[in-house]
């Protein structure tokens, strides 16, 4: 827990920590907004899931407005109701994120899927 690390300097944190640390900071100066850049960048895997849920229950709980931006595509669409696709600045495609979750070409792209064969 984070709480342990209370008397530590936050430059001396994990990337997890220092991840949490933020999301706390901004939540003690009672932010009804949250924009996070990359949250899952260079985090171990059950890491990010940690983060992602934390986000979760704090959108919920807080009615918290997120603006996300992230590679990790799958964590994101997860938590987030909207989604844009950008290339070189240009949003080329908008939807719901859900719906991202389930398009093949999006999956391909983006979630490391590939599509099936087609078979004849």
């Amino acid at each position: 827990m984070l709480s342990e690390r209370a008397e530590q300097l936050a430059g001396l944190l994990s990337g997890g920590q220092q991840q949490m640390l933020a999301i706390g900071r901004a939540l003690m100066a009672k932010a009804r907004y949250l924009l996070l850049d990359e949250p899952s960048m260079g985090l171990a895997p059950l890491v990010v899931a940690d983060i992602y849920q934390k986000l979760a229950r704090l959108r919920k709980e807080l009615n918290l407005t997120m603006l996300l931006v992230d590679q990790n595509a799958k964590a994101a669409l997860t938590l987030a109701d909207r989604a844009y696709v950008l290339v070189n600045g240009q949003i080329t495609r908008s939807g719901i994120a859900r719906e991202f979750l389930e398009d093949a070409a999006i999956q391909e792209a983006f979630l490391g899927r590939k599509r099936a064969p087609i078979c004849s």
